[in-house]
């Protein structure tokens, strides 16, 4: 029985992940240099595993003007985020969802100031329950922590709840935790192992309230 959606955030919701990866992008290109695309699409829906202001520093072999160079990129990265609207299907799953009685939830590796800020920017702060974010005593993913919490909060269990993923280490989490789970791909995660999920779409314009109930019978 299907009574709870757990989305991710960052990439699932919102396209946060593209402005944040052009906005380095263009800081290393600043410097000569191309970012390693593939190391950044490992560490994906993850927190803080890898410092690209580190690896910059050591293809320049010098010492940067962080505080420079972080303030470019918040500049660059804000302007292109701005720009981003709810992603396809994100806003019919939750009317569905509130009609029919289906909790919903974020659990995300994001700070909650900034799932929040945006949540609210999309006019979706109210869409939610309750929001998981990694913290003091949530570790992000791939570690299950934050879905454990979010079926908690939503008082389900995990086998009822589905979630939606754009990551390989968001669909681990969520695995782990006991959830059911939808990976939804993009870009900068299509060519991540996704063969954990227990279905695979394009887009959640895809899917339908139905769809989901299906995986939970």
């Amino acid at each position: 029985m299907l009574r709870a959606l757990v989305f991710d955030f960052d990439g699932l919701i919102l396209d946060t992940e593209r402005p944040i990866f052009e906005s380095w992008r263009r800081i290393y290109q600043a410097e000569g240099h191309d970012i390693d695309v593939a190391k950044w699409e490992s560490i994906i829906g993850m927190d803080d595993v890898w410092d690209p202001a580190d690896d910059l520093e050591v293809l320049v072999g010098r010492p940067l003007d962080r505080d420079a160079m972080a303030e470019t990129r918040r500049r660059h990265r804000n302007e292109l985020l701005a720009a981003e609207v709810i992603l396809p299907g994100v806003t019919a799953l939750l009317e569905a969802a509130r009609s029919e009685g289906v909790a919903t939830a974020v659990a995300s590796s994001s700070p909650v100031s900034w799932v929040e800020e945006h949540l609210v920017r999309l006019g979706l702060v109210d869409a939610f329950a309750h929001v998981a974010c990694r913290g003091p005593d949530l570790p992000a993913k791939p570690e299950p922590d934050v879905y454990l919490a979010a079926v908690a909060a939503l008082g389900v269990e995990p086998a009822e709840a589905v979630a939606l993923e754009d990551s390989a280490h968001g669909v681990r989490a969520a695995k782990t935790a006991g959830l059911l789970c939808v990976a939804v791909p993009h870009d900068l995660t299509r060519n991540s192992d996704f063969s954990g999920a227990d279905l695979v779409v394009d887009s959640l314009a895809e899917l339908s309230l139905d769809d989901l109930r299906r995986l939970t019978t």
